[in-house]
């Protein structure tokens, strides 16, 4: 009776089981529908139960995607850029992919900080639309990527200046002049050139007396 009662409830989950079962398009049917309604994480539950169970489906690269933009939209950037890098890697060939490294730029762009503060997302970001750019010159997403590449330059010679300003400030020419002058070599005119050649004749004039000052002693 035991073996019996056992085996009826054995084979009745496993009936619950299959029942239960989705089909790879009604998953992304339920992570989309999720995503639409701001419902992220479940939306990234579907699309990832869809990876782990049809993972040869038509609808895997578009699973794929919408994790990234669903990590994307709950501002896990750490995340969404492994997805969407993930997802250039195995299908570099993909119509999405200026979409996807116009996002990539996205999520560092998303993570400026002010310009007293480190830039490296700024300068991961300006890379990331540069290279937009140079693979895709012509697509619509390099055009909507120029704006941020006009606000990543701002940051980082806004940066330069900042930095150079505090030097200027501490008496360390030297220093403030290699920032003053970086500013008018790596990095397009954003409105600060003419304060830079402005610092940079300051800092050169100051440099100059402090040499005649060493002479004179």
């Amino acid at each position: 009776m035991f073996s019996l009662i056992s085996l009826l409830l054995v084979s009745g989950c496993a009936w619950f089981e299959t029942k239960e079962e989705k089909t790879a398009q009604e998953l992304a049917s339920d992570g989309m529908d999720q995503f639409n309604r701001g419902k992220y994480q479940e939306s990234i539950a579907s699309f990832e139960k869809l990876k782990d169970w049809y993972p040869f489906s038509k609808y895997v690269p578009f699973a794929e995607l919408k994790i990234a933009d669903a990590n994307y939209n709950i501002k896990e950037y750490e995340e969404a850029v492994a997805a969407y890098e993930e997802f250039e890697s195995l299908h570099p060939r993909n119509e999405a992919i200026p979409y996807v490294i116009y996002k990539i730029g996205l999520c560092y762009f998303q993570q400026i900080d002010t310009i007293d503060r480190d830039q490296s997302t700024a300068t991961k970001a300006l890379n990331t639309f540069n290279r937009l750019k140079k693979q895709f010159p012509k697509d619509s997403y390099t055009i909507k990527a120029e704006e941020h590449i006009k606000k990543c330059l701002k940051s980082l010679t806004g940066h330069e200046l900042y930095v150079g300003l505090f030097y200027l400030k501490s008496k360390h020419y030297k220093a403030a002049l290699h920032r003053f002058k970086s500013i008018l070599t790596n990095y397009s005119d954003v409105g600060v050139h003419q304060k830079a050649l402005q610092h940079i004749a300051t800092c050169e004039a100051l440099l100059k007396e402090q040499e005649r000052e060493k002479g004179s002693q």
